[in-house]
C-alpha cells in the first residue's frame, strides 16, 4: 500500500528526504522558491509486502528488496520524484550514542582523548565504526546538525568549538558511532535505488531538525514505530538521554487480531480506520491494554531524567506512523503531566492551504524525511 500526493511545479534545486524505516519507505521532495521551503510531493511505500507480509508489519529486507521498494515508490506518476539530490536516514538501533565526562581541555587535547575514552563505550574496535563527537554546551544554544555522516568525508571525528565556562573542570561530550558496515549497506540501497546521497543522518537527528524550534528547556521527542518506540530527551540541541521501548503499533495490531479472532490485515484495517476512541469500546479497551505498558516505560524514563538533572521536562513532542493512531494524542495527554504535542513537521514548508489539515495528519510520519530535505536544501544553497 501507498499514498502520494503533487502539487506544485517543478524547480531545478529540488531536494529529496528518504526516510528507510522498519515498515515503510517515506519520502519528501521539497526546493527553494523566494527565500522558502516549499514542498514539491511526498509519499509512502508499505514494506510488508516485499517480505510476502502485510502492510504496517515491520520487516528486515536485504539491500536489494529496499532498493527496489524505493524504485517502485519513485516511479508511481502520483509522486513523480525528479532529483535524485537526497540525504537518507539511518535506524537510531544501527548507532551507539552515550555521553561521556571529559576534563576541560584545548580542542587538540580532546580530538585525541575522545576516541580513546570512546573505546570503553564502544563494543567493537574504533578502526571498525566512523565516530562522531561534540562538546555538550553549559550556557549556550548550541547549534544543530553536528551529529551527522558525510559520504564525502574521511575523517568524522570533530569538534564543534563550543564554549565552556573556564572555571569547570569537566564538561559533557556526547559521541555517537555507526559500524562502516552499516554505512556501506546504505550506500549500497542508495547505488541499487538509482539515488545521489550525499550523507547519512541518523534518525533522531532529522527528526529534531524537523520538529523543533530553538530552546532551552529539555523536551522529550516520542517516536512510535511499527517495531519500537523510541524515547528522546533534546535539550539546547543535544542528546541527552535515549530508551528504547521494544513494542510499537505492530503490537497493537497482533493484539487486536488475537484477541478478535482477525487476520493481521484486517486487523490492521480496523486500527487505522477506528483508532483509540471510537465508539467500540472493546477495540479502544484492547489498545489500551498495548498503550498502557509503552506509556508506563515512558514515564520510567522521564522521571529517570527528572530525578538525575533535577530538571523539568518542558512538553512532549509525538512523531512516527504510530502516533497517527487516532486517539493517540489524547491518550498520551492523560497519561502524562507535561504538554504533549502532535509534531508538525510539514509547518515548516510551504504548501497549498487545502492541504493544511491533512499534512498537519500525516505530519508525525514524515518527520525523518522532512528534516533530511531541508538538510540537503541547506546543503545545496
Amino acid at each position: 500500500m501507498a499514498f502520494f500526493s503533487k502539487f506544485t511545479s517543478r524547480g531545478e534545486s529540488a531536494t529529496l528526504g528518504v526516510d528507510i524505516g522498519s515498515s515503510a519507505i517515506k519520502i519528501v521532495q521539497i526546493k527553494k522558491k523566494n527565500g522558502q521551503a516549499v514542498l514539491e510531493t511526498y509519499g509512502e511505500l508499505a514494506l510488508g509486502p516485499y517480505a510476502g507480509l502485510g502492510v504496517g508489519q515491520a520487516v528486515v529486507l536485504p539491500p536489494d528488496k529496499i532498493a527496489q521498494a524505493l524504485v517502485d515508490l519513485m516511479k508511481e506518476k502520483e509522486v513523480n520524484i525528479t532529483t535524485k539530490k537526497c540525504g537518507i536516514s539511518i535506524p537510531f538501533a544501527s548507532s551507539l550514542m552515550s555521553v561521556i565526562e571529559m576534563p576541560e581541555v584545548s580542542a587538540k587535547q580532546l580530538s585525541v582523548m575522545v576516541p580513546l575514552e570512546a573505546r570503553r563505550y564502544i563494543p567493537v574496535p574504533i578502526s571498525e565504526v566512523m565516530l562522531d563527537w561534540s562538546i555538550i554546551p553549559k550556557n549556550e544554544v548550541r547549534p544543530e546538525d553536528s551529529q551527522e555522516f558525510s559520504t564525502a568525508e574521511t575523517d568524522s571525528s570533530f569538534n564543534t568549538g563550543a564554549s565552556v565556562h573556564p572555571a569547570l573542570a569537566k564538561i559533557d561530550v556526547l559521541i555517537v558511532a555507526i559500524h562502516q558496515e552499516t554505512i556501506a549497506r546504505y550506500q549500497e540501497i542508495a547505488t541499487k535505488g538509482g539515488l545521489e546521497a550525499s550523507f547519512f543522518e541518523i534518525e533522531i537527528f532529522s527528526t529534531m531538525r524537523a520538529v523543533l524550534d530553538e530552546t532551552l528547556r529539555p523536551v522529550m521527542i516520542i517516536d512510535m514505530g511499527a517495531a519500537s518506540t523510541k524515547l528522546y530527551v533534546v535539550e539546547r540541541g543535544i542528546v541527552r538521554s535515549s530508551h528504547t521501548i521494544n513494542r510499537g503499533s505492530q503490537d497493537i495490531t497482533s493484539t487486536i487480531s488475537k484477541s478478535l479472532g482477525l487476520t493481521l490485515e484486517q486487523a490492521e484495517i480496523i486500527k487505522r480506520e477506528k483508532g483509540a476512541l471510537g465508539s467500540d469500546k472493546n477495540l479502544t479497551d484492547i489498545i489500551v491494554l498495548v498503550l498502557d505498558y509503552i506509556f508506563a516505560e515512558i514515564s520510567n524514563a522521564l522521571l529517570a531524567f527528572e530525578k538525575k538533572h533535577n530538571k523539568t521536562i518542558a512538553k512532549i513532542i509525538l512523531v512516527g506512523g504510530g502516533s497517527a493512531l487516532k486517539g493517540f494524542s489524547e491518550l498520551a495527554k492523560n497519561n502524562f503531566k507535561a504538554e504533549v504535542f502532535s509534531a508538525d513537521p510539514f509547518s515548516k514548508l510551504s504548501a497549498p492551504a487545502f492541504l493544511v489539515n491533512i499534512l498537519r495528519e500525516t505530519g508525525p510520519e514524515f518527520a525523518v524525511a522532512i528534516g533530511l530535505a531541508l538538510r540537503k536544501l541547506a546543503e545545496e544553497e
